[in-house]
């Protein structure tokens, strides 16, 4: 076998040299910044990229969720783009207290016609960027560090030079040291603050450092380390706004942006869902509720977040996986016996508590009401599932109190099917399955004809009812007359039963529960029947009369004997 050696050919990333490192002590207690750049760095990911209307519908909803900046495009690289943010200013869709992002290299050209397509628009966030990483120094431009850092100097004094007086009031800069995550980090930050120095500001008039791990490239910590190093050597850092944009090349996006909070950031970009280049841009959508599990407010509006899911797949023609963070199918649900049984003693519990009661269900971290999913999907049945889930489905679903002993002789009856089946089975399947077995299973005995006579008496100078029973039941094929006499109608049934080949039994167990309203109430009853031979029957009985669904409980119960 070959392996998996990698002879050298890789190698980690360099140690970030951070003396004292506070992050890993501290927590996230507000909601950062947010920006969603689904619309320009999203879009861009997409197969069929976004046509205006589609891009107009979309940041309607980035609006109703909260986001307060959005990058909406890139101007001077796309007619569509211009026309699309020219919409948004001449439509006035913008409200007061969002701010619009735009991306733009830092040339003349490019730089004059994005501030034009910025005409009118009340305050905007100019976004440029150049990369800064040994390998892009090298094989893209061909460029030393003093030569990269003098294209991100002339990068903002051509910014400068197109920008009136005016202009400067309503557009702030934010600069990103592209391949930040591979870039040596004494040189990130030296390259930011010449851009900070070149383009001024204060506490009132902050310049936004978008430190990108382009592409991810060394486990969350590192990128925790390198955030709090630069935070720490940064001056004036009152003035200064850090923020993620934080990619998935190794699947630990989200972990990578909240250790950068941690580690001192104020702002995180990102994208509904993880929607991006190669693995994707960080999920804002799981920082967010990650955050609210918490007992943090994020500032963003997910309460209905199957909702939102629906429109982001119309609208980029993406799919969300069954098992993504919160808003997968899937997240919900236990098919595993023991998990299944945890959480329906949980919910059960649950149910008696105060609505706003500390929240411990286990197994699931949130309440899916929070986020406007739903109870019903949390558990499904296969093969893999144990004795409590169908138990649960019948309940939930069909309102029917299946008893705790019961749910093991259920269970194996559902697993069964499930096994055979080779799938999940649905609500309803489970419940014919059921319904089969308990409520409609003659195999051995059913009842022709039925009739019961109370008697009143006396007995001590004290009132006793005597209940009389007479029945035609049919036995394995052979129809016999019977009759005899109880304290009621379930014991006189299965006293007259002792005249038929039955086996001789005791009821070990019975239970009994209502189900509807009003008119089309029914009674259930559950009985265990306790044979001469050791061998126990659950039987199931349901009925608008509370003393047949007893007697129909023992028929079913003996229907079980092989």
């Amino acid at each position: 076998m070959a392996g998996m050696n990698p002879n050298g050919k890789y190698a980690p990333i360099a140690d970030i040299p951070l003396e004292n490192r506070e992050w890993p002590s501290k927590k996230i207690t507000k909601a950062p910044l947010w920006c969603s750049v689904d619309l320009r760095d999203g879009n861009q990911a997409l197969v069929n990229p976004m046509g205006i209307e589609t891009k107009l519908a979309f940041f309607d909803l980035l609006v109703k969720i909260g986001f307060k900046e959005i990058e909406v495009g890139f101007p001077a690289a796309s007619d569509t783009e211009y026309e699309f943010i020219r919409r948004l200013i001449e439509e006035k869709r913008i409200p007061d207290d969002v701010t619009i992002q735009v991306l733009c290299q830092a040339r003349e050209a490019l730089v004059k016609k994005t501030i034009e397509c910025l005409r009118g628009a009340p305050k905007a966030i100019f976004h440029i960027y150049n990369s800064t990483s040994p390998a892009q120094r090298k094989y893209t431009f061909g460029k030393s560090k003093e030569e990269i850092k003098q294209i991100a100097i002339d990068g903002v004094r051509c910014i400068k030079s197109c920008l009136s007086d005016e202009d400067r009031k309503r557009i702030r800069l934010e600069y990103s040291p592209e391949s930040f995550s591979m870039t040596e980090i004494d040189y990130a930050v030296e390259i930011c603050e010449a851009v900070k120095n070149e383009w001024g500001c204060s506490p009132d008039n902050k310049i936004i450092m978008n430190l990108p791990t382009t592409v991810e490239c060394a486990t969350p910590n590192v990128y925790a380390d390198q955030i709090e190093y630069f935070c720490k050597h940064i001056t004036d850092r009152d003035s200064v706004i850090v923020s993620t944009h934080c990619h998935n090349d190794r699947g630990t996006g989200v972990a990578s942006a909240e250790l950068g909070l941690l580690a001192g950031a104020d702002r995180v970009e990102g994208c509904l869902f993880g929607n991006g280049e190669r693995t994707g841009n960080l999920d804002i959508v799981t920082v967010a509720i990650n955050m609210f599990s918490q007992g943090v407010n994020p500032e963003l509006d997910f309460h209905d977040v199957e909702s939102i899911a629906e429109k982001y797949m119309e609208y980029t023609g993406m799919e969300i996986p069954p098992r993504t963070p919160w808003v997968g199918e899937l997240v919900f649900t236990a098919f595993s016996g023991s998990h299944q049984d945890a959480i329906r003693k949980g919910l059960a519990a649950r149910a008696k508590m105060d609505k706003n009661a500390l929240w411990d269900v286990p197994y699931i971290l949130i309440d899916p009401h929070d986020i406007g999913r739903q109870y019903e999907g949390i558990i499904r049945i296969n093969s893999q599932s144990g004795k409590g889930g169908a138990a649960f489905i019948l309940e939930q679903d069909y309102g029917l109190c299946i008893p705790k002993a019961m749910h093991p002789v259920l269970g194996s009856a559902v697993k069964d099917s499930a096994d055979k089946a080779q799938r999940e089975l649905k609500s309803e399947e489970i419940y014919s399955i059921f319904e089969s077995r308990w409520l409609k299973n003659r195999s051995n005995l059913s009842i022709i004809d039925l009739s019961e006579t109370h008697v009143e008496g006396r007995k001590e100078n004290e009132s006793t009812e005597t209940t009389l029973c007479r029945a035609v039941v049919n036995w394995k094929g052979q129809q016999i007359s019977i009759g005899e006499k109880g304290n009621g109608p379930l014991d006189a049934f299965a006293n007259a039963l002792t005249q038929t080949p039955a086996p001789r039994f005791n009821i070990t167990a019975f239970h009994e529960h209502s189900i509807g309203t009003g008119n089309n109430t029914s009674a259930v009853a559950y009985v265990q029947l306790t044979c001469e031979d050791g061998n126990q029957y659950w039987g199931v009985g349901k009925s608008t009369d509370v003393g047949r669904a007893g007697v129909d409980a023992v028929v079913s119960a003996l229907n079980q004997i092989a």
